[in-house]
């Protein structure tokens, strides 16, 4: 299992602030994640990604001569609607370029992911996120019965083109594969040049979702009832999806009765850091998993949203857990939450899911934030990083 970040505001943010900066950000979860009960693999060090969409156009100066006259203008770069993708097989704790890319680089909408494989080799091309054109995509969590027939089902039902650009052998991007087909039987071409750049709509992107949810519940269930009882068919789906300008997560999984692997967000109009946060000696440089931050809110509007697998801050009060079988919108700085009603929504609101197959999976499946707080931040960090250095 995995852990992963968005971050979408109105305006660029140093990435720095979200990966390496935070007490709990991305990074240390690499390392010390306190939703995560996988003791086998207790660190999230199979790899990392980072995704990040340029905060506007770039600008060259050109110079021009006309016979005895020597001018010069700006002119803009098209840097296209792609983002830029950053992905390692090396630890994100181990990684120096890292920390010099999040130092330097801002963006108004980045996806980061750490990972814990439980689906495909270590190599660069199963690190999430993974995109095409402007479309970026991560998860958390796993296809139920994945070897028992759903993969080769899941494979068979794609188009060529999708077939074609897998370049890894996750599960993870298998399912993006199948959003871009179910896209495709909506009507809509992911590699249309208009909407790559303007954009897909969150609608369209929240409908190719629940379509791809719908297809792979369908992939299990036409399996025979003597080989899903060969082992256990049922999924952790924490989805992400964006066009650069909308993002679409879910939290789900395939049960009526079970809970789904955590996932929360947080909005407010600013993400700072608190003064009582430690510096670097003599340069005023924030130490790399020290700085303390706070979601503030001046107002009732939002010009920031973050979700994640886990809480990045000590403020309970920041956080809102993502109910179970829910699909989370990001629009305009604007968060919509709808059910998923299928087969495994739970219309009883006082039901409480069980919490044992998310925590069989190494997930925590509960509100989590109270294992999360900052007085036994530091011992845990010092501690997971001792053990890092003995291994």
């Amino acid at each position: 299992m995995c852990r992963f970040l968005i971050y979408s505001g109105h305006e660029p943010i140093l990435l720095s602030h979200l990966i390496t900066n935070p007490t709990h950000g991305i990074l240390t979860q690499s390392y010390d994640s306190r939703l995560r009960l996988d003791h086998r693999r207790p660190h999230n060090g199979d790899g990392f990604g980072v995704g990040y969409y340029t905060a506007g156009p770039a600008r060259q100066r050109r110079s021009h001569n006309d016979d005895d006259h020597h001018t010069s203008k700006e002119e803009d770069i098209d840097l296209g609607p792609e983002p830029c993708i950053f992905t390692s097989t090396i630890p994100a704790w181990n990684c120096r370029n890292l920390e010099r890319l999040a130092s330097k680089t801002v963006s108004p909408l980045v996806f980061a992911h750490v990972r814990a494989s439980t689906e495909g080799a270590l190599a660069d091309s199963n690190c999430h996120p993974f995109s095409r054109g402007a479309l970026m995509w991560m998860h958390n969590g796993g296809i139920g019965g994945w070897k028992l027939g759903v993969k080769r089902r899941l494979v068979s039902d794609v188009g060529d083109r999708w077939f074609e650009a897998v370049g890894g052998s996750t599960d993870s991007e298998w399912a993006f594969a199948l959003f871009l087909d179910s896209l495709e039987l909506l009507g809509v071409d992911a590699d249309d040049e208009v909407s790559q750049r303007d954009g897909f709509g969150h609608v369209v992107l929240r409908k190719a979702m629940l379509r791809t949810i719908e297809r792979i519940n369908g992939f299990i269930a036409a399996l025979p009832v003597e080989t899903r009882e060969q082992g256990d068919a049922r999924c952790l789906l924490n989805f992400a999806v964006t066009d650069g300008k909308s993002v679409v997560c879910t939290r789900y999984v395939s049960s009526r009765t079970d809970e789904a692997a955590s996932l929360f967000f947080s909005s407010g109009t600013s993400w700072k850091m608190q003064p009582s946060s430690e510096t670097g000696k003599g340069a005023g440089k924030t130490q790399l998993g020290t700085g303390e931050y706070k979601m503030e809110r001046r107002d009732r509007g939002a010009d920031i949203v973050l979700v994640a697998s886990e809480p990045l801050t000590f403020e309970r009060d920041n956080w809102v857990t993502v109910p179970t079988n829910s699909v989370l919108t990001i629009h305009n700085q604007t968060v919509l939450i709808h059910p998923i009603l299928d087969q495994y929504y739970n219309h009883t609101p006082s039901f409480s899911r069980s919490r044992g197959f998310a925590i069989a999976q190494g997930q925590t499946a509960e509100d989590g934030k109270a294992a999360i707080t900052r007085e036994n931040s530091a011992a845990a960090l010092d501690g997971a990083a001792k053990e890092l250095a003995v291994a």
